[in-house]
């Protein structure tokens, strides 16, 4: 099984960079379960980096459990009902976290 830190990881070499142009933002994945963690994910100037860990000047936090999030990039889960039904939780600016859903396909 894919791991939700190897997701994360090649984050930065898979995403559209086109897409990433004029956003800025940075925002946590707080993940639970047995290959859970947390993760920042940082976008500027048109590239994305991730590091390991929370950083506290995020501007959301993304909540799930590590099974969603894989289910959630797979494409077998969506997002938007995954936000509705609970699975999904954000703590912080909204708006930022709907930009990002857009990028991460």
């Amino acid at each position: 099984m894919t791991t939700p830190a190897e997701i994360l990881n090649k984050l930065p070499t898979t995403v559209d960079p086109a897409k990433l142009a004029g956003l800025n933002a940075t925002v946590v994945f707080d993940l639970s379960g047995d290959n859970g963690g947390q993760w920042t994910l940082k976008v500027a100037d048109g590239a994305a980096n991730v590091t390991d860990g929370a950083d506290p000047g995020a501007s959301a936090t993304i909540k799930m459990t590590d099974a969603d999030y894989v289910a959630m990039t797979s494409g077998s889960l969506n997002p938007m009902m995954a936000f509705m039904s609970g699975k999904i939780k954000v703590e912080g600016d909204l708006n930022t976290v709907m930009k990002l859903q857009s990028i991460m396909g």
